[in-house]
């Protein structure tokens, strides 16, 4: 078994790779996935939330306002932690038990948004980091994902720097350009997952 760390920064195009990945065989174990996981309704993950920043970061139906809880975080620091330290044992846990239930022979890709941020290269055979600079993450956020310009900026400076994250990569994919450019480069990535799962 191959276990293979894949990062990027918001916008960067992460979750587009990722999804190519599983599409050519990978197991994918998608730490962002998880996080909503274990803090759905009834979970201890979201007690534990709901205890840490109060009953008004849930919406009516009593599920995690999401928009209203990265409002706080995302501009406190002190408050990002404080959720960190919650979710990130709930989500370290559940990843172990999926990475562990995969064939012997699997490529197993852990989508995790914040490995950089978190120090957990050293936890995979192996790093691939979606990169694009800044400009271009900005763009996406903004034309794509519909945020403002100063809430797209404050998600960004809240994540590790471009430069850090690419110091802890072993391979890059560059997704500055448009979409048709991102499969080559990705199929190429998974033959050598392959190659190095093969070899071990």
């Amino acid at each position: 078994m191959l276990s293979v760390g894949l990062t990027g920064g918001i916008g960067a195009g992460k979750s587009e790779v990722s999804r190519l990945l599983e599409s050519y065989g990978a197991v994918l174990v998608d730490a962002d996935k998880i996080a909503r996981e274990v803090v759905e309704p009834g979970t201890p993950g979201l007690a534990a939330v709901v205890e840490a920043f109060g009953r008004e970061i849930l919406t009516a139906d009593g599920t995690l306002d999401r928009p209203r809880l990265g409002s706080i975080v995302f501009a406190d620091p002190e408050r990002l932690a404080a959720l960190n330290a919650i979710v990130h044992p709930l989500v370290g846990a559940r990843s172990r038990e999926l990475s562990q239930s995969a064939a012997e022979d699997s490529v197993v890709v852990h989508d995790v948004p914040l490995l950089t941020e978190n120090d957990l290269a050293a936890l995979y055979d192996l790093v691939v980091v979606v990169d694009a600079a800044p400009e271009t993450q900005l763009d996406r956020l903004v034309r794509l994902r519909g945020m403002t310009e100063s809430e797209a900026r404050a998600r960004m400076a809240a994540q590790a720097t471009r430069e850090q994250r690419r110091a802890v990569a072993d391979l890059i994919i560059d997704n500055d350009g448009p979409l048709e450019d991102l499969e080559p480069q990705v199929r190429v990535v998974w033959a050598e997952l392959v190659r190095r799962a093969d070899t071990r």
